[in-house]
């Protein structure tokens, strides 16, 4: 999933200074299973600016909504009969559903109010981690499952880099060393051939052409 986190209220607050009517509007996705997004999260960031702004005797209406997505336009499209009066939207998705947003309502202000911060899973509860950076060349079924582009803090394709110290990172003594996991999981599964087998460095002029990445399935055009 898409892990994000809130921004911090002050930034928030200064987005919004202008507008006296929003449309706050999370996702039932990713956002919601990190608790950032959702319904609930919604309805806490909807409360805490109306009492800020109630304070500050600069009352602020604000419309509640919760889409199933807001990576997907059909979603989207469900806000269009809903911005009678509102001066701006304010996102709690991930940027995806920003950008979409804005695309979609192109003289309505729009605003994160979270900050996307990588893909990954959860590992404890209130706990996420970092599990893969989207490289576009998965080499997992070499590596026994366990990424070396996200987990490595080197991102090192072919072993480690000699610094680890009794298997955690150089750089960060609580991160487990990636190369580490890596050994131990083929080793377990018999499969340690694998790590002779030389990784060639990723290709990013395929990846990254100098735009957007795009994948277009004919089958389900």
């Amino acid at each position: 999933m898409i892990v994000a986190e809130r921004k911090e209220m002050a930034a928030i607050e200064e987005m919004l200074a202008p507008y006296k009517k929003i449309v706050l509007v999370g996702c039932k996705e990713c956002v919601t299973v990190c608790n950032a997004g959702g319904s609930k999260e919604v309805g806490i960031l909807a409360t805490q600016m109306k009492l800020i702004r109630q304070k500050q005797g600069n009352p602020i209406e604000i419309v509640e909504l919760t889409f199933e997505r807001q990576c997907d336009r059909e979603y989207v499209d469900l806000l269009a009969d809903k911005l009678e009066g509102i001066e701006a939207i304010m996102s709690m998705a991930c940027g995806i559903g920003v950008q979409f947003m804005a695309e979609k309502y192109a003289g309505v202000p729009v605003f994160p109010a979270l900050n996307t911060t990588f893909m990954g899973g959860t590992e404890a509860p209130g706990e996420y981690g970092e599990r893969c950076q989207a490289c576009g060349s998965c080499k997992l079924h070499l590596t026994g499952g366990i990424c070396p582009i996200a987990r490595c803090s080197k991102s090192l394709l072919n072993g480690p880099c000699g610094g680890s110290v009794d298997g955690k990172c150089e750089i960060d003594p609580s991160v487990p060393c990636a190369w580490q996991l890596i050994i131990d999981r083929l080793v377990s599964m018999d499969q340690l051939d694998n790590y002779e087998k030389i990784n060639e460095a990723n290709d990013w002029s395929s990846n990254r052409d100098g735009g957007p990445r795009h994948i277009t399935r004919e089958d389900l055009k």
